[in-house]
């Protein structure tokens, strides 16, 4: 049981609830992402207009991501969740009415663009509205100790694992009757989460606990970066958290697309590394990470992760039309161990180093810092792709986290303080 203000607070609906928020932030993505090249061929093929796409969700939640964090530890979590998984829905129902209709019957040829427009319009909401993960893992923050955040947060990489489990194989059977159904599939289960945000999900930030909103420069999402990055006791994590996701979002985001183009995939094959991936995630996250965790600490996970990911990189740049399947599913199976050691065991190392009131604020920077590392890596990613071939969003990713290794190393020097 959960306590404030004298008030016993089930335990399980919050957990039920931040887990289920964290799985529709995942299945709105896995749902839709390995079919958006399929889904969006009638629009376009370039690999700039896709990254461009993904960039697009990812800079509108940085722009708001401190204001998240801010208004969360403010006025409390519940309120918050609300209003974000609101303007997520809102943006399903405007990406899926999109792709759903026959755009050539319904405008003249000097207005083919618009359909893009609308799909930039949704992933503008539905990136603005962006909050849940952070306010989410927030939630998980109220009700865990110091020494079982990162298992605590391990529900961070089932509810991951699971979306990429269920979203894949749920997009590609019903892909199999319309490839709009799935978008619809995602816009319902937002839909269903909205409901049980509202009805179940228990207030975990207590009254006493909140603070007073920053002043509005404070609320500059790049003020909010330069306060993490002069404390010297964040700097080098919080900045190895920002290129690793540059890194490893920068590539996905062209994964599909690379392996739709270079080896003719079909959705359904290119959708089953996405299954592997919620596999091998959910096992490391959801059964292994506390005990790893208590056997070799989160510094030593983090750093074992980051090298598993630098390996299954490489491995996709070897990959060839005579050995693609089992190499590919390699370097998926070794990426999703790797970020499934890293995600839990960085946020964790990150949080070690906050008070609880601060807690909000912070991780609502991490997911900042997550959403412009997408937006660069992306974006980034599909012209490297368009420009200088294939695999070079692949290699431009080994050199990033190479510095990310380097980051995390010397981040061991630091002795953890709260602040």
């Amino acid at each position: 049981m959960l306590k404030f203000a004298n008030v016993q607070l089930p335990k399980v609906p919050t957990l039920l609830s931040a887990f289920i928020t964290l799985l529709n932030d995942r299945l709105g993505e896995t749902i839709v992402f390995p079919l958006l090249p399929f889904l969006l061929e009638r629009f376009t093929n370039s690999g700039g207009t896709l990254g461009l796409l993904a960039g697009t969700y990812a800079i509108s939640q940085f722009a708001v991501a401190p204001l998240i964090g801010a208004l969360s530890d403010r006025f409390g979590r519940k309120p918050v969740i609300i209003t974000c998984v609101s303007g997520s829905v809102l943006g399903l129902c405007i990406f899926a009415i999109t792709v759903s209709l026959n755009w050539d019957n319904l405008l003249p040829a000097w207005a083919a663009g618009v359909p893009l427009m609308l799909l930039f319009t949704a992933r503008v909401i539905d990136g603005i509205s962006g909050g849940t993960a952070a306010t989410a893992t927030a939630v998980l923050a109220d009700i865990s100790t110091p020494d079982n955040r990162a298992k605590t947060f391990g529900l961070i990489g089932v509810a991951f694992g699971l979306g990429f489990l269920l979203g894949p194989g749920l997009g590609t059977t019903l892909a199999k009757f319309s490839v709009t159904l799935p978008v619809w599939a995602a816009t319902i289960f937002a839909i269903s989460n909205l409901g049980l945000v509202i009805w179940v999900l228990p207030e975990t930030h207590p009254p006493a606990s909140r603070s007073v909103l920053p002043r509005k420069r404070e609320l500059n999402p790049f003020t909010q970066l330069a306060l993490v990055f002069l404390n010297p006791q964040l700097r080098r994590l919080c900045l190895a958290f920002f290129i690793f996701f540059m890194a490893f979002n920068g590539f996905t985001a062209v994964l599909v697309l690379y392996l739709k183009q270079a080896f003719s995939w079909s959705p359904e094959l290119a959708s089953l590394t996405f299954v592997v991936v919620g596999l091998v995630a959910m096992i490391v996250q959801g059964g292994l990470i506390g005990p790893l965790v208590k056997q070799f600490g989160e510094w030593r996970l983090t750093m074992a992760g980051i090298g598993f990911v630098i390996v299954g990189c490489l491995m996709l740049t070897v990959a060839t039309d005579q050995n693609a399947i089992p190499v590919i599913f390699s370097a998926v199976s070794l990426l999703a161990l790797g970020t499934g050691l890293v995600t839990p065991c960085l946020r964790a190392l990150v949080s070690r180093r906050l008070n609880a009131a601060g807690q909000g604020t912070i991780l609502g920077s991490l997911q900042g810092l997550q959403s412009l590392g997408t937006f660069i890596g992306a974006t980034a990613a599909g012209f490297s792709y368009d420009l200088l071939g294939q695999k070079s969003p692949f290699f431009g990713t080994f050199g990033l986290l190479v510095i990310v290794l380097t980051l995390v190393a010397g981040s061991s020097l630091y002795k953890p303080k709260t602040i």
